[in-house]
């Protein structure tokens, strides 16, 4: 059959290779557990994901776009992708671990991060940025959730699922992200007004973030249920206060980042080269992480919450650690298959994690797109062009017809 033609294509990487030793976390999508491949000994992070509650939560689009994305990224301040696998459960993801904890942790902890840390910080996650942006990317979701600390100090940017890629002068339309980290423009779609947005927005959230980590609390006050109405006059009317005690040149810098005029925001790399804050700069040895950071996390413990192990353990219904006897005695009692939904997804995740080569060379084209249930308010205005060679893949799906494939994919 066609599912058992795509069967043949397992990636030689699978569940039984990883010994699973604790979770440490909860994604948007999934959880997060820590595992040591066992040929290599080697530590990773391993986020998995229940297809069915994709399917149910509608969210296996942003599941196997941040797959995509992911596979074609490699940088230092990054988290870095490894491998990919299914099985008739959940989808798996396997990244650099880091164990330095996300600088939310830490800000719950009540650090205080200096300065200069915080300067080092705006450097790296900046390097990161121009990196993306190379790649077409706006990640729409920079806070301090999703900025991990390695064992040495530095970030790592983390949490692609709600990512745009853009092409040329191309704009996105969509509405993504956190509303307190999320820049003004953003919220004029709410306003039924839609001039569109690029990299300007990742820069407007580094500024919060940086911001917060001095202070320990956002330059404006709202919450994620705020009306968008209310936050663009809270935009317009609050003024962010800076503290005396902070440099009159990292003060600068924020209201740069915060400027609510786009065309006046610093949004790229090079504008922040040129500031006078950042002569004293050593970009290359930022780069290669020869710069040390003024926080360090204690190496003697795991910087996450420890509820998240405890809960895998007796909250869990269907804890990780039993899948493998779990899943022989559901295929001895009830076979494999699974609804047609659950199914589809097994055929895509299958195709996403051995098919790479045709996945990394789709390019987005000018256009909207339209369903048979009407305008996708989430899509860009650059729509996703597959290549010939994924169109031919298609016709061997389970979908039924090339149509149907796209359909459910894009």
């Amino acid at each position: 059959t066609k599912l058992f033609f795509f069967s043949l294509l397992t990636p030689t990487v699978n569940f039984d290779h990883f010994q699973i030793l604790r979770a440490i976390g909860k994604g948007s999508f999934g959880k997060v557990c820590i595992v040591q491949k066992k040929d290599t000994k080697k530590m990773y992070a391993m986020k998995y994901m229940n297809k069915l509650k994709c399917v149910e939560r509608n969210e296996v689009r942003n599941v196997l776009k941040e797959l995509q994305i992911m596979q074609n990224l490699e940088h230092p301040f990054l988290v870095n992708f490894w491998y990919s696998f299914q099985d008739e459960e959940d989808m798996f993801m396997v990244v650099d671990l880091l164990l330095g904890g996300d600088l939310r942790y830490h800000l719950q902890q009540n650090v205080h991060f200096s300065e200069s840390t915080v300067k080092l910080y705006i450097c790296e996650l900046a390097l990161a940025l121009g990196y993306l942006r190379t790649k077409r990317i706006i990640h729409r979701d920079i806070k301090p959730d999703n900025i991990l600390l390695d064992e040495h100090g530095h970030v790592h940017l983390t949490d692609f699922n709600i990512a745009a890629i853009v092409k040329d002068d191309l704009k996105a339309t969509s509405i993504a992200g956190t509303k307190p980290y999320m820049a003004p423009e953003l919220f004029q779609s709410f306003e039924g007004s839609h001039p569109g947005y690029s990299f300007s927005v990742d820069w407007w959230s580094l500024g919060i973030t940086a911001y917060e980590l001095l202070r320990g609390q956002r330059p404006y006050v709202m919450k994620s249920s705020t009306p968008a109405n209310e936050i663009l006059q809270t935009f317009h009317k609050v003024h962010p206060s800076y503290p005396a005690a902070w440099s009159l040149e990292m003060k600068s810098l924020l209201r740069k980042l915060l400027c609510i005029d786009v065309q006046k925001r610093i949004s790229c790399l090079a504008e922040l080269r040129d500031l006078d804050y950042m002569s004293d700069v050593n970009w290359d040895a930022v780069l290669s992480k020869q710069v040390p950071p003024g926080f360090i996390p204690n190496r003697r413990r795991l910087n996450c919450d420890p509820t998240f192990e405890l809960e895998e353990m007796i909250l869990e219904s269907k804890p990780l650690h039993k899948k493998k006897k779990r899943l022989a005695r559901k295929t001895k009692e009830h076979g494999s298959d699974g609804s047609p939904q659950v199914r589809n997804v097994c055929w895509i995740c299958s195709y996403f994690t051995t098919q790479q080569k045709h996945i990394r060379y789709l390019t987005p084209t000018v256009g909207t797109h339209t369903s048979k249930k009407g305008p996708r308010s989430n899509l860009l205005h650059a729509r996703i062009q597959p290549m010939p060679e994924l169109l031919s893949l298609a016709r061997l799906s389970p979908f039924g017809t090339e149509e149907q494939f796209m359909e459910f994919l894009f």
